[in-house]
């Protein structure tokens, strides 16, 4: 099925200035773990969200020796540099002219680094609309469905989640028979006509716990689950947990929204701690927001969850139903004090 994205052979190429901005996701039913060429081991589902995004401009200049020179918010990124000329050569295949020339890629975020906000999906998606520009100038337009299915082939391959940032709403990855034309090779929409109104106005605030580098990375993290004796369990868990996922999207069960949602922001983490060696990415403050939703939830009964990235940092979650200002009000006054320096970044995901 790969071949579908194979690239069109000795293309004329010219220099091109091309630029793109692409938005973060946060997972629902968590990705953990993955096999060879960024196949995920279990499907997953995300929300995208709309203000927290990498603005990327790509300077090709062609028939140079082949390069890539990196600056994030204009500063030169030698590491990051040495990543994107390995992922260049490893899409070779889809995209045959890549090789040709010099690229120069400027790239900004929207919100803090290391702020657990996925800027991996955001840069990576963001790297391959370039890519497919490029590509359209080169070898001709492509039909939009296609265009954007290769985009999101193409992020997959340097960042797993981020083949999910290229679309709006609620996001699929990973094959399952939940959801038709869902794929492990790119991301799908999930059909807004099968998501309850509820849903399709959230807000999601990332208090910001621990805005320093994570101890353990998202790669290592992955590898770990390899060996980790849970690891089959939790894959199935995953794609068990798409069946209920679905009737509560299209019901509107809130309640049953939250409890899912957090089971697997929890059950990620414990994945964690049960891997060889064990790592904890979770903070003190992260549990004590936690904790406070928790109370905050059982005494007013209000719509106030949480989900977890890779990381200690708490994406706070809450619908505009018409209790959002009391929401925001206790997050302000009661959650925003176990953050490292007060600080929380302010998203909302509508489609």
């Amino acid at each position: 099925m790969e071949n579908q994205f194979l690239g069109i052979q000795n293309v004329q190429v010219s220099s091109q200035t091309v630029a793109a901005s692409c938005p973060s996701n946060i997972a629902l039913i968590k990705y953990w773990g993955k096999y060879a060429n960024q196949i995920p081991a279990n499907p997953s589902i995300s929300y995208t969200l709309n203000h927290c995004k990498t603005n990327t401009s790509i300077e090709f200049l062609a028939n140079e020796p082949f390069c890539v020179q990196t600056f994030l918010a204009g500063n030169k990124e030698v590491n990051f540099s040495e990543k994107i000329h390995k992922y260049f050569k490893s899409i070779e295949p889809y995209l045959p002219w890549i090789l040709q020339g010099k690229y120069i890629i400027k790239t900004e975020n929207t919100f803090p680094h290391s702020s657990g906000i996925a800027s991996s999906a955001s840069g990576f998606g963001a790297i391959a609309k370039c890519l497919m520009q490029l590509d359209e100038v080169f070898s001709g337009k492509t039909e939009e469905d296609f265009r954007i299915k290769k985009e999101s082939f193409l992020a997959r391959l340097g960042s797993g989640s981020a083949c999910r940032s290229l679309y709006n709403g609620l996001v699929v990855w990973g094959e399952t028979s939940e959801v038709e034309g869902s794929s492990d090779l790119f991301a799908v929409q999930y059909p807004n006509y099968a998501v309850h109104p509820v849903f399709k106005n959230f807000n999601d605030w990332v208090l910001l716990i621990h805005e320093g580098q994570k101890s353990v990375s998202s790669t290592i993290g992955h590898g770990l689950m390899n060996t980790n004796p849970y690891a089959e369990r939790r894959f199935q868990e995953a794609k068990e947990n798409f069946v209920p996922m679905k009737e509560i999207l299209k019901s509107g069960d809130l309640k049953k929204f939250i409890t899912l949602v957090e089971h697997e922001a929890l059950t990620l983490h414990a994945m964690m701690m049960m891997s060889e060696p064990a790592f904890i990415l979770m903070k003190t403050g992260t549990m004590e927001v936690i904790h406070k939703i928790w109370k905050f939830r059982e005494e007013t009964g209000l719509p106030l969850f949480f989900t977890l990235d890779a990381g200690a940092n708490v994406h706070v979650l809450f619908p505009n139903n018409g209790d959002e200002e009391k929401i925001k009000n206790f997050i302000e006054t009661d959650l925003l004090q176990h953050t490292q320096k007060g600080s929380v970044v302010k998203d909302v995901m509508i489609f």
